[in-house]
């Protein structure tokens, strides 16, 4: 949905059940999980 250009106000006004603060939290544990992750280098030929 952020990556689709959705702003927080336009997923809260599609997905009541969620807060703004719901939202937010999901996209610092996603941030926090992508910073966290390791990934192969190549090795040069």
């Amino acid at each position: 949905m952020v990556a689709d250009g959705m702003t927080i106000r336009e997923i809260t006004e599609e997905l009541p059940d969620l807060l703004p603060e719901d939202v937010a939290t999901t996209l610092r544990y996603a941030a926090q999980t992508v910073r966290e992750r390791e990934l192969p280098l190549r090795q040069a030929a």
